[in-house]
């Protein structure tokens, strides 16, 4: 079950587009809270509100705050948009969106198409952390190319919840979203990973795809509990649909838990197990040690004897992270804290951009 507390907005801290952080007042304690305006409505100071408190209850970190149920001075409202295809499905919370494919869709023909990608380098991560090392890096060196961010279901669902991508979009480092499953918010709605990356090539006329899920992976500690596990079906939805699939590994060497020290063990059974599609994995020149220990585990994991491993030189992630002024965290850790997570990342979008060239000629 779910937590539900009665609480009171006190004050309206922020507001983006679909995203609006209050500070509710709750049995004597004052909380911060979001609302979702597209599943809400819009919200005041004054206004009494069910709030869903397991999130904070539990301490985590990612969704530590409480999430807006109902604001009950609208009483009955009614849905304006358009659109037949339903996420969040038999839930409380279900909604309707016009998805791209659907015949109300003025793209619904473009989507009967054969699919075909025709090669289109589609960038496959496991963290939210990741985009905008590699969304800043591509424009950095290519400022032409048109990058289309798909966010699938395997973390946050609300895209509206991402400040990422907030900020990426507002600079022009993503020029188009698109959520997938049951993630919505995106410029277009898509049923699933395939006709989002269809939608990608036909609809948004997109140079270059990237893929990974919201913020808040879900992990457990076991050998395919976590929700990144969703990296091997992407990459292999992208090889049946004759693109260019790029993994992006996790590596770090600051991570104090031994399974992501390196080369994460989500990584490794990603690609070995689930991926069947050989893919592309770009690794940044590293310092011997380091790259002797990350070519190590790929090799031992098995990952290298079924996957392309690309090492290259990279001096351009780093500091147009800097120079961005975002605050980039990856489990708490900054881009000075964790450099070889975030290199990393920003490696696969100098070899999408590789690929483009290589595709222009």
């Amino acid at each position: 079950m779910i937590s539900v507390r009665r609480g009171t907005v006190i004050e309206v801290l922020a507001k983006r587009t679909g995203l609006t952080e209050v500070e509710v007042e709750l049995e004597g304690d004052v909380f911060a809270a979001l609302n979702y305006d597209d599943l809400t409505g819009d919200i005041r100071a004054g206004d009494e509100v069910l709030l869903n408190t397991t999130a904070l209850e539990l301490e985590l970190g990612t969704g530590g705050k409480h999430i807006v149920l109902w604001n009950l001075r609208h009483g009955e409202i009614s849905s304006p948009q358009p659109g037949h295809i339903m996420k969040l499905r038999y839930t409380p919370l279900q909604i309707k969106c016009l998805s791209v494919e659907e015949q109300e869709s003025p793209h619904h023909q473009m989507l009967q198409e054969k699919p075909d990608l025709q090669g289109m380098p589609v960038i496959v991560g496991t963290l939210h952390s990741q985009l905008p090392a590699v969304a800043l890096t591509i424009k950095k060196v290519s400022p032409e190319t048109k990058i289309a961010y798909i966010m699938t279901d395997g973390g946050a669902l609300p895209l509206a919840f991402s400040n990422l991508v907030h900020e990426l979009k507002g600079r022009g480092a993503i020029d188009i979203t698109i959520t997938v499953g049951h993630a919505f918010g995106g410029d277009l709605e898509a049923v699933n990973v395939y006709s989002g990356l269809m939608a990608v090539k036909v609809v948004a006329h997109a140079d270059v795809a990237l893929v990974v899920m919201g913020p808040g992976i879900v992990g457990t500690d076991t050998s395919l509990g976590f929700s990144g596990v969703e990296q091997g079906g992407i990459i292999n939805a992208v090889g049946v649909l004759k693109g260019t699939p790029i993994a992006i590994p996790r590596v770090s060497f600051k991570d104090k838990r031994p399974r992501h020290r390196g080369v994460s063990h989500h990584t490794l059974t990603a690609l070995s197990l689930t991926a069947l599609v050989p893919c592309i994995i770009p690794i940044p020149r590293m310092p011997d040690e380091k790259m002797n220990t990350v070519l190590r585990q790929l090799r031992e994991g098995g990952v290298a004897a079924k996957h392309q491993i690309e090492v290259i030189d990279n001096d351009v992630t780093l500091g147009v992270l800097e120079d961005s002024g975002l605050e980039i965290t990856t489990m708490g850790r900054t881009v000075c804290e964790d450099p070889e997570f975030f290199q990393t990342a920003g490696t696969s979008g100098l070899y999408a951009v590789k690929i483009l060239r290589e595709l222009a000629t």
